[in-house]
Parts: C-alpha cells; structure tokens; sequence
C-alpha cells in the first residue's frame, strides 16, 4: 500500500447529494482542500444526483444508501456497514437530517465526529420545536464538534440549546471569487430596463412568493416612472408552478424568467442589476455570497446570517420577513437609482473579496480536519 493510501479519510454525510448550497459547499471543499492531505468520501442517506459529476478530483467516491420516506432502520444498517468498511478518520454529518448518523458512526468506530448545522430546517425555521432540541441534546455525547456557518446559528447553539463553548466553531462559507465575478467591463446601459432576480429554491422557507409578489407590485409603481422592471429567478421546486401563475395572473409573463435549475448561475448572475432574495429563515446564504462576488446590490430579508453579509446602506438594503411592500420599497429605490446600484455592487466585491473567500473557508476547514485528526491520534 502506497504511503498516498495512508491520508486521513472524510466521510461526509448529507440526507441528498444534489443542487444546493449545502451540498456546493462539501464540494468547493473537496475540490479546493490539499489533495495530498485529505481523502474523501460523501454519503447520502437517499439519493446522489448528477450534481457528484462537479467534484473534480478522481479518487471521491459517492455513496447513495437509498433510505425510504418516513423510518427506515436498514438505512442506518447499510450506513454503518458502509463505515465500518470504509473506516474513516473523521465522519462530517450536516444538518438535522443526518444528526442521528452521528451516532451510528460512533457505534461504527469512526473515531471522531464533527456535526455541521448549515441552516433552518422546513419543520423548524426557528429553532424552537422541543423534540429537535431535546434530540440534540441527547446526540451531544456521539458528537465531537459542532460547526455553524454564521453567528445565529452558534449563538442558538450556544444560548437555546445549550452547547458548551468549546464545543462550537463557526465557519462561515466562502465563496469562489474568481468564478463568480463582475463582467468584464461595467454593466451596459440598458435604457430603462432594470434586471432583478434570484437563485433560490421554490419552497415556503425561501418565499418566494412573496417576492414575486413585491416584483409585480414594484414593477406597476415603476412603470408610471418609466421603467421598465425585469424578474428572472433560476431554481425549481413544488411553488414554482404558483409563481408562475402569479406572474400570468397579472399580465406580466414577458416580463419574468423563471427557467428553472441552472448549471450556468455566474453568468445568470451577470445578467442581473440587483439581487433580491426574501426567505423566512437563513444559515448562511451560498447565493447571497456568489451575488457579492459578482458586484452587485443585495436586498434580503433580516434573518439569520444575512446581516453578516449585508452591511445596509453600504452594499444592500434588508428587510423585515414576508413583508411584501418592504421589500417592493427596496427594489423601487434600487432601480430609479443607477448610481446607487454601482456604488452598493463594488461595495459587495469588496467585502467577498476581504471577508468571504474560498481561500479563507478552506483555510478554516484545513484546520479544523487536522486537529480532528491529531486527537484520534493521541
């Protein structure tokens, strides 16, 4: 066996391995951490999709354990049998619907794991229900360490759920700033026609209902301005089919493109004047970061970790959740003002550039595998 065979092994465990923002990061990690250092392999408790065929690195192997809807105790059967063959050094579970396979990989062997939370749940957007935090409570022994992607997270870690200090990292994402990036020379004027839009996933937590609700409600104020309003939204899910009944309704469908999941989200980002994303609840938001890098203004609502990125009035405006007028207000005062939006879109390079690189994720994630893996060495 070459000396290469002997590099520490990551099992990352997700509940599907497919577009998101979650599962985007395990792969900016594999791809960008030292291949000579890490090995790596990902598990999904359901189904792995063709999104696997991003990790560029060959020696990656992708797991799909196929668990049903509802209990399925020969999941956690196949996950264990898989770990106990696999023997990771360190297993990296995410969100709650892997917290239970923390304790499998106990049972297993694995001799250190790591639980990441990476944003709201659809059952619990605000952290309150018992069960989920009793359930926490009752896996902290298999767990070894928490990580949160933003300061919300880990002070409800910290203060609701009542995790010890030293027990909780938080790193936020990073976001890779030379992929996504302004267009090459200043966006072209175009008339009185203002892009704004999204990439989300249409379901309640997102809401975008409500934005597009706000869009049709701008779009009539700023017509009598003479200007001309534009939607486009990339993702899919169950309420996109309502979204686009909302758009028909009001006679406003060539004024919206919503195609759908997009494998081509920089240059989608290229497209647009202002970004604009209305969720309930948010960890830390891959979009809002790739929206940064890309140079442009930001609207989103004040909840979870937007205000990190959002500094309001310097590179976007927030707003109060499922307020469809507030956030109507914001977009209003972003498209009557060029200048604005030009001022507030550098100001969201710079700070993706300073604050929210890849290179600095990495850095973190780097350090956090090795001292995991230095403590199962003692």
């Amino acid at each position: 066996m070459s000396e290469r065979d002997h590099r520490p092994l990551i099992a990352h465990i997700v509940f599907r391995f497919d577009i998101g923002g979650l599962e985007n990061g395990i792969v900016n990690l594999i791809n960008g951490l030292p291949e000579q250092e890490f090995r790596h392999a990902v598990i999904a408790l359901t189904e792995a999709g063709e999104f696997q065929q991003r990790i560029r690195r060959n020696d990656v192997a992708v797991h799909a354990l196929g668990k049903r809807p509802g209990k399925d105790p020969g999941a956690y059967l196949r996950l264990f049998r898989l770990l106990r063959a696999l023997r990771p050094d360190v297993v990296h579970t995410r969100n709650l619907g892997t917290l239970d396979c923390a304790a499998v990989a106990a049972w297993a062997g694995v001799p250190y794991r790591i639980h990441g939370e990476h944003g709201w749940d659809v059952h619990d957007p605000d952290g309150k229900v018992w069960k989920y935090k009793v359930l926490r409570k009752l896996l902290n022994p298999y767990i070894h360490q928490f990580v949160t992607v933003s300061r919300d997270l880990q002070n409800w870690l910290l203060k609701t759920v009542g995790m010890a200090p030293d027990k909780v990292w938080r790193i936020c994402n990073g976001v890779d700033t030379s992929r996504f990036r302004p267009a090459p020379v200043e966006r072209a004027e175009r008339g009185n026609i203002v892009a704004i839009g999204s990439v989300t996933r249409f379901e309640e937590i997102k809401d975008p209902l409500n934005l597009v609700r706000a869009f049709l409600k701008a779009r009539r104020e700023l017509a009598a301005r003479r200007v001309d309003l534009r939607l486009m939204i990339a993702g899919d899910g169950p309420l996109r089919a309502k979204a686009l009944e909302l758009v028909v309704a009001e006679s406003a469908a060539a004024a919206v493109f919503m195609p759908g999941a997009r494998d081509d989200v920089p240059d989608f980002l290229r497209a647009l004047d202002v970004f604009v994303l209305g969720s309930q609840r948010e960890g830390i938001s891959n979009t809002i970061l790739e929206a940064m890098a890309t140079g442009l203004p930001v609207v989103a609502t004040a909840t979870g970790g937007n205000p990190e990125l959002i500094a309001a009035g310097v590179n976007g405006r927030l707003v109060p959740p499922g307020n469809s007028e507030a956030l109507c207000q914001a977009i209003v005062a972003y498209a009557e003002d060029t200048q604005l939006r030009r001022e507030h879109g550098r100001a969201s390079r710079s700070r993706a550039e300073s604050e929210y690189s890849l290179t600095r994720m990495l850095k973190d994630y780097r350090l956090l595998y090795g001292s995991a893996v230095q403590e199962t060495a003692r």
